[in-house]
Protein backbone atom coordinates (compact mmCIF):
# COMPACT_ATOMS: atom_id res chain seq x y z
CA UNK A 1 0.00 0.00 0.00
CA UNK A 2 1.33 3.61 -1.33
CA UNK A 3 0.42 6.38 1.09
CA UNK A 4 0.98 10.02 -0.84
CA UNK A 5 0.76 13.06 0.91
CA UNK A 6 0.74 16.59 -0.85
CA UNK A 7 3.09 18.85 -1.01
CA UNK A 8 3.34 20.78 2.62
CA UNK A 9 3.05 24.65 2.09
CA UNK A 10 6.24 26.59 1.72
CA UNK A 11 5.51 30.21 2.93
CA UNK A 12 8.91 31.32 1.74
CA UNK A 13 8.25 30.14 -2.00
CA UNK A 14 4.89 31.52 -2.38
CA UNK A 15 6.40 34.64 -1.19
CA UNK A 16 9.19 34.89 -4.10
CA UNK A 17 6.40 34.21 -6.24
CA UNK A 18 4.19 36.93 -5.50
CA UNK A 19 6.96 39.48 -4.88
CA UNK A 20 8.59 38.12 -8.17
CA UNK A 21 5.29 38.54 -9.94
CA UNK A 22 4.63 42.41 -8.84
CA UNK A 23 7.51 43.32 -9.59
CA UNK A 24 8.57 41.93 -13.12
CA UNK A 25 4.52 41.98 -14.42
CA UNK A 26 2.72 44.41 -12.55
CA UNK A 27 5.90 46.79 -12.38
CA UNK A 28 5.36 47.43 -8.78
CA UNK A 29 7.94 49.12 -6.38
CA UNK A 30 9.94 46.77 -4.51
CA UNK A 31 8.73 47.78 -0.85
CA UNK A 32 5.14 48.25 -2.44
CA UNK A 33 5.56 43.86 -3.70
CA UNK A 34 6.67 43.05 -0.23
CA UNK A 35 3.60 44.47 1.58
CA UNK A 36 1.69 42.79 -0.78
CA UNK A 37 3.63 39.60 -0.52
CA UNK A 38 3.72 39.82 3.27
CA UNK A 39 -0.36 40.22 3.89
CA UNK A 40 -0.98 37.52 1.37
CA UNK A 41 1.18 34.69 2.76
CA UNK A 42 -0.51 36.14 6.50
CA UNK A 43 -3.74 34.91 4.95
CA UNK A 44 -2.68 31.99 3.78
CA UNK A 45 -0.98 30.65 6.73
CA UNK A 46 -4.16 31.38 8.67
CA UNK A 47 -6.14 29.71 6.21
CA UNK A 48 -3.88 25.97 6.89
CA UNK A 49 -4.82 26.50 10.32
CA UNK A 50 -7.23 24.12 12.41
CA UNK A 51 -9.79 26.33 14.15
CA UNK A 52 -10.65 23.89 16.31
CA UNK A 53 -9.79 25.72 19.38
CA UNK A 54 -8.52 22.38 21.24
CA UNK A 55 -6.35 21.85 17.93
CA UNK A 56 -4.69 25.10 16.00
CA UNK A 57 -2.83 22.67 14.42
CA UNK A 58 -1.62 22.99 10.22
CA UNK A 59 -3.84 21.63 7.69
CA UNK A 60 -0.34 19.30 6.74
CA UNK A 61 -0.96 17.53 10.38
CA UNK A 62 -4.08 16.38 9.44
CA UNK A 63 -4.89 13.40 7.17
CA UNK A 64 -6.12 13.70 3.89
CA UNK A 65 -5.55 17.75 5.06
CA UNK A 66 -9.73 17.18 6.34
CA UNK A 67 -9.59 14.54 9.04
CA UNK A 68 -7.88 13.49 12.34
CA UNK A 69 -5.29 15.34 13.25
CA UNK A 70 -1.75 13.38 13.03
CA UNK A 71 -0.40 15.24 16.30
CA UNK A 72 -0.41 11.90 19.11
CA UNK A 73 -2.10 13.97 21.93
CA UNK A 74 -4.28 15.75 19.97
CA UNK A 75 -8.02 14.75 19.89
CA UNK A 76 -9.24 16.70 16.83
CA UNK A 77 -11.32 14.75 14.43
CA UNK A 78 -12.23 16.90 11.82
CA UNK A 79 -9.80 20.32 9.82
CA UNK A 80 -12.37 23.04 10.98
CA UNK A 81 -11.84 25.76 8.31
Amino acid sequence: MIIMLGQKFDANALYNRIVHYYIDKKSYSKEKANAIAQTIVAREMQRRICKNIKCKHSMDEHVRAQETCLVLDCDCRRFVR
